[in-house]
């Protein structure tokens, strides 16, 4: 099992073999309990991450619509598909 260091500013270090089983990113969020007398870190998903996101994505103009019906949704997605499909080689 790894041992980690508490550093200077109560830092730790995931160690990268767990943090690439979990998935983890750079701004991805842990949930920290005290459980038995052990810390225990979860993953966790939260809105707040996602809701920033979407706003950069909006800012930089990452966006499709707005659309009027399901119908024109669905025809833009179908669009935008076909554009970004490369063309097979002979």
């Amino acid at each position: 099992m790894p041992v980690v260091r508490i550093g200077a500013s109560r830092q730790v270090v995931i160690p990268k073999k767990i943090h690439d089983q979990l998935g983890l990113e750079a701004g991805d969020y842990l949930e920290v309990e005290l459980q038995e007398g052990k810390v225990v870190f979860t993953p966790r998903a939260l809105v707040d991450k996602r809701i920033e996101e979407g706003l950069e994505d909006i800012k930089r103009g990452r966006v499709y619509g707005p659309f009027h019906s399901a119908q024109e949704l669905i025809h833009s997605l179908h669009g935008s598909s076909k554009k970004s499909r490369r063309p097979k080689k002979s």
